[in-house]
């Protein structure tokens, strides 16, 4: 689950978690074990940055200024784009690693209702 926000001056925002996190023992962030801080790096990924978006090539792209993932910090990621209605698809345009695996990644994210 989680959140993925585009704002109108172009920049992004994405945060995913895995549901039922379960908390740190110790109710202090900088006092969890090894153990909560493997479980809490792979249950959530969250990156910032602009965003550039190609209409003709139904791409944007994503770079992060900002991410959990060291790797991606500095990289513009593309990705391939669909909208339906209320949901917008978005998908890797080339394989990546994870898990060991070669994947296309994709989510689906369903616009949120106003509050």
């Amino acid at each position: 689950m989680g959140i993925i926000m585009y704002t109108p001056d172009g920049y992004m925002s994405a945060q995913l978690m895995k549901p039922g996190r379960k908390p740190f023992a110790s109710g202090d962030w900088f006092k969890g074990s090894p153990e909560d801080y493997g479980r809490e790096a792979t249950t959530y990924i969250a990156y910032s940055g602009p965003f550039r978006v190609n209409e003709e090539k139904g791409t944007l792209t994503h770079s992060m200024f900002v991410s959990l993932f060291p790797n991606w910090i500095g990289q513009t990621q593309p990705r391939a784009v669909k909208i339906e209605g209320d949901t917008l698809h978005l998908s890797s345009v080339s394989p990546i690693q994870s898990v060991g695996k070669t994947v296309t990644s994709y989510l689906q994210w369903k616009r949120a209702e106003k509050q």
